[in-house]
């Protein structure tokens, strides 16, 4: 069973990767967001949690810290609070596309919603489209011809 305890504080063999989050922390994030994200629902994931509206994953919590999913469009948002992007190996190997919200954010509902809308927004923007099938084309017409009219030879 302590193999059990560490996948749940999840640990990565090279180092510092850790994302264990609170139960109560989870809870009152679920709580501030449920008014206004339609399809809310969260899961647990490496030690953390991803959070979706519907089936759009724009937040996680890491270390009981919420982070929402940026681009271009929201970016400035965090910036302008002096937050900064997720580290999951608490180095800048890997930067992902989300950032920490201020907790003077989290605790004001309406001023939380409109974060989160602007994050499922990048989140459904930054979804790539499904491939179309693309069938095979059609066997061209003379080459059905000329099987079926091929000339015996004559005897």
């Amino acid at each position: 069973m302590v193999h059990n305890k560490l996948l749940r504080s999840f640990f990565v063999v090279q180092g510092s990767f850790r994302m264990p989050v609170s139960l109560t922390f989870r809870q009152w994030v679920r709580d501030q967001l449920q008014p206004s994200v339609r399809g809310l629902r969260d899961r647990s994931m490496f030690g953390g949690v991803g959070i979706y509206a519907g089936d759009w994953f724009f937040a996680l919590l890491a270390e009981d810290r919420l982070y929402l999913k940026v681009d271009d469009s929201n970016r400035a948002d965090f910036v302008a609070a002096g937050m900064g992007p997720f580290h999951p190996f608490g180095d800048d190997r890997l930067v992902m596309q989300y950032y920490e919200v201020p907790l003077e954010v989290i605790e004001k509902q309406a001023l939380l919603a409109a974060w989160a809308a602007k994050a499922i927004a990048v989140a459904m923007a930054a979804k790539k489209p499904k491939k179309s099938v693309i069938s095979k084309p059609a066997k061209s017409q003379n080459k059905i011809q000329k099987k079926t009219t091929r000339k015996t030879p004559s005897r």
